[in-house]
């Protein structure tokens, strides 16, 4: 029998500051969180602009204090069994370094984020679990955009077949020089330093600082421990299209399938609101709408949509987590959060896309969707609690 997922506690820390607060008064506020990077030479690319929160910090302790806040709230001792769960970066590095000994100085197992020493993609679970204290299976995640949700989508698979009682999935992404020169040399970057999602003028994305961490629990885990639940994850899907290395499906296949699982599971297609992928990218904003009407056919119109990315710029491995907790918060603040410095909708984008400002509504049950080239997607549906 399948077993019901609630989320118990949770750490984010964004450009804004950490916690939910800060959140609050970025993301909910539509303020766009940009800025000049000074943490490289930005004079070799096009765009030197992202969501940073201030000097660089080693990856592993971004994470470590995400998750701790989120063991805290949850009410987690210290030595109990969870899954440790990590998206983080995969890339060249999962053949280069993926297992390489991380304190190696100078070799590539010295992974380096920032300028700072980081331990490797495959030690971010295992560095995590053991400064936190807890025992359990350990797994990372390298699937780019969709890493942190895949391991939360696989976190709610284990706990609704009976196979942990408790996971702590996580996520992080920090802005650096490799990723920059990347997007830069694909022309991904907005060339005006704002994030557009759905609009005519749109030009592209903008990285930034990112790490969430949740912690999920079986109701009956919850229950002995005398757990609050914050929320249910009570859908999840993943699906891969295979349409092309960068570009998604023009009609949203992958979308249209991973959400779809998620929505089965969940008991349905109502959703109230959906927290978007949304770069703000030519190809990217067009298919995620075509794939939402699909979803959602006559009620598309009728459902909020918007991109936080316009806010936080893109997070990258981090997108998941912490879109899943501003998802989170619009459930339980009754708020919408608005797709920020929009302006002229783009004609193939013609859904509501809460543009510019927040708005009260009674929501009782959210989608968050991500996808990662080579045609990965994720979606995850929350309930209130």
């Amino acid at each position: 029998m399948r077993r019901e997922v609630l989320l118990t506690g949770f750490g984010v820390r964004t450009a804004f500051g950490t916690g939910a607060d800060a959140l609050r008064e970025g993301v909910f506020d539509g303020r766009p969180a940009f800025a000049p990077i000074t943490r490289f030479d930005i004079g070799p690319y096009r765009t030197g602009l992202a969501a940073t929160y201030g000097p660089a910090a080693p990856l592993r302790d971004v994470l470590a204090e995400v998750a701790a806040a989120a063991v805290g709230m949850a009410g987690l001792p210290t030595g109990a069994r969870a899954a440790v769960l990590v998206g983080t970066a995969g890339d060249f590095t999962g053949l280069t370094r993926f297992w390489r000994a991380r304190d190696s100085p100078g070799s590539p197992g010295a992974a380096v984020s920032g300028g700072a020493a980081e331990t490797v993609p495959a030690w971010q679970a295992e560095a995590l679990a053991d400064t936190l204290g807890v025992r359990g299976p350990r797994l990372a995640f390298t699937g780019a955009c969709v890493a942190s949700a895949a391991a939360i989508a696989h976190g709610c698979q284990l706990i609704a077949s009976g196979r942990a009682e408790t996971a702590i999935c996580a996520g992080a992404y920090l802005v650096e020089e490799e990723n920059l020169a990347k997007f830069d040399s694909g022309f991904a970057l907005s060339r005006d330093g704002m994030v557009r999602p759905f609009c005519a003028d749109r030009s592209g994305l903008l990285l930034g600082d990112g790490a969430a961490a949740i912690v999920l629990e079986s109701v009956d885990g919850a229950r002995r421990r005398g757990a609050r639940a914050l929320a249910a994850l009570t859908g999840w899907g993943a699906a891969g299209d295979a349409h092309h290395i960068a570009r998604p499906h023009p009609e949203g296949a992958g979308l249209v399938a991973a959400a779809g699982r998620a929505l089965r599971r969940a008991g349905g297609p109502r959703i109230d609101y959906v927290n978007a992928h949304g770069t703000a990218t030519r190809h990217n904003d067009p298919a995620e709408t075509r794939g939402l009407r699909t979803l959602f056919g006559a009620d598309a119109a009728r459902t909020p949509v918007s991109s936080t990315k316009s806010t936080t710029g893109h997070l990258l491995e981090a997108a998941g987590a912490v879109e899943l907790v501003i998802t989170l918060l619009a459930l339980r603040d009754g708020v919408l959060p608005p797709t920020a410095g929009f302006t002229e909708p783009d004609p193939h984008c013609d859904l509501d896309y809460v543009p510019n400002r927040p708005h009260k509504a009674d929501l009782r049950r959210a989608l968050t969707v991500n996808a990662a080239f080579g045609g990965a997607n994720t979606a995850l549906v929350l309930e209130r609690a």
